[in-house]
């Protein structure tokens, strides 16, 4: 028997929650190598070879090269801007003035700004309790962070780029998915990334002489690169498509989670009750939102009733 189409509606299944978990240990590493990177690389030569390592990962690959209509073309270069080159850059530059803690907590703002800039610029709507499952999931992520937020050394403008970058993320999440469905996510992103890479080339360049060597920064960035760039965008990418655009960006919620057990083991940092009680809230939150939203039906026969 021939099964029905899945829908982005249906509840998550293994596969769906496989990308989740994957995307989220490889994004909630992230901000530790970009730390890393930018301890020796200036910022715009992070985003660039980030972006160069990804898209040579990507470009290995025989389907990322599969052709895409011409009439697409414009809208995975907007997307190769607001998805990679430009918060690749605000991101370097902020974590030179704020913790990654922090990095991580305002970052987790992505699923909101998804859902907001999707109902305002794309007309969509999330179900009741999918938007309950976004609140609740984002309250998780500040308790869980605010032990570490409490005496982070933080700078306006810090705060403001990774807000920007964020707000970019809301435009990209509801851009990336009806990309995935028409073209597949590994001919989106590979296009995407060599724009993002071309933008990002000149700035990249000119900042190389004031950058020093060092094999720490760049491991980092090549693991940037291959992990959080191209494995991890198509990873993304795929969640998208198969569960819509503020439905799989609670993968971003479990980011804070990532970045605070990797600060315990790598920093020896301290996990404080207040961000285990938040985990629970996250969990919580993703479950709530992962659930299938259906319509009520009524039943065979029956006239509904009018309101009052």
């Amino acid at each position: 028997m021939t099964q029905p189409p899945r829908s982005q509606e249906d509840a998550f299944a293994f596969q769906d929650w496989a990308w989740l978990v994957a995307v989220a240990l490889i994004w909630g590493s992230s901000y530790l190598l970009i730390a890393f990177g930018v301890e020796h690389f200036k910022p715009p030569l992070v985003a660039l070879l980030r972006l160069t390592f990804g898209v040579a990962v990507l470009a290995s690959i025989p389907a990322a090269r599969r052709p895409v209509p011409r009439s697409e073309w414009r809208a995975i270069a907007l997307l190769g801007i607001v998805w990679l080159a430009l918060p690749f850059l605000l991101f370097s530059i902020a974590q030179q003035s704020i913790d990654s803690s922090l990095a991580g907590m305002l970052n987790a703002a992505a699923p909101l700004f998804v859902a907001v800039v999707g109902a305002l610029a794309f007309g969509k709507r999330s179900g009741l309790r999918q938007q309950l499952g976004l609140l609740v999931g984002f309250l998780g992520v500040v308790v869980i962070s605010w032990p570490a937020v409490v005496g982070a050394h933080a700078s306006v403008l810090g705060v403001a780029l990774v807000l920007l970058a964020t707000l970019c993320y809301g435009f990209a999440g509801n851009m990336a998915a009806p990309l995935q469905v028409r073209n597949g996510s590994l001919p989106v992103i590979f296009r995407a990334g060599l724009v993002a890479l071309v933008a990002s080339l000149p700035l990249g360049l000119a900042s190389t002489p004031a950058s020093t060597f060092a094999w720490s920064s760049l491991l980092a960035v090549a693991a940037l690169g291959v992990f959080g760039t191209a494995l991890a965008f198509v990873g993304f990418t795929t969640l998208l498509g198969r569960v819509g655009a503020a439905r799989g960006s609670v993968t971003i919620y479990f980011l804070p989670l990532v970045a605070m057990v990797l600060g315990a083991l790598v920093r020896d940092e301290k996990i404080a009750l207040m961000s285990v009680a938040g985990t629970g809230l996250v969990l919580v939150g993703a479950y709530m939102a992962s659930r299938a939203e259906r319509p009520r039906l009524v039943a065979s026969g029956a006239t509904p009733r009018r309101a009052a």
